[in-house]
């Protein structure tokens, strides 16, 4: 079984209880038990500025699926949840993106899959909620506390637990 870590987030519609839809059909279809999980943050908008917070959280499942048939699983959850990658602006609003972050310790760079994920240490909306469950786990030679010290963290907010 391999351990890995997800990245959600999204601006549009209800994020949070897409949250919980999303990964009960990623864990469900993955055939993957979920270790871990996030708060969900408020986020400001990355990349492009003129769109409504995001809100932001991370998972970590295991799963025995290879990195290309998990891809292949949550692109098929996003879809099922509205976002259609090809129309959507990039770095845009969308009811859902999921982006995996680290497969193990695979280092991978393909055309459709990049791994560890390519964004990973500037993102202070990914390393936030990735610091929560993940803070001692060494990515590309850098651990996730170390990374998240060398971001500025202004503007993210966690949000209260829905229960």
């Amino acid at each position: 079984m391999a351990s890995v870590l997800i990245a959600l987030g999204g601006n549009v519609g209800d994020v949070r209880t897409t949250f919980k839809k999303a990964i009960a059909h990623i864990c469900g279809m993955a055939q993957a038990a979920m270790i871990a999980r996030s708060s969900d943050y408020a986020t400001p908008p990355w990349g492009d500025e003129d769109q409504d917070p995001f809100i932001n959280a991370c998972v970590e499942i295991e799963t025995g699926l290879d990195p290309h048939a998990l891809l292949f699983v949550m692109q098929k959850v996003e879809q099922r949840f509205g976002r259609m990658r090809d129309k959507d602006r990039r770095w845009g609003p969308r009811t859902l993106d999921l982006d995996m972050i680290a497969y193990d310790d695979v280092s991978m760079n393909k055309p459709d899959l990049t791994l560890p994920h390519p964004r990973l240490f500037e993102r202070a909306f990914v390393l936030v909620p990735l610091a929560e469950i993940a803070a001692d786990r060494v990515i590309s030679g850098i651990r996730v506390r170390d990374a998240l010290a060398s971001v500025s963290t202004q503007g993210i907010e966690q949000l209260p637990d829905t229960g």
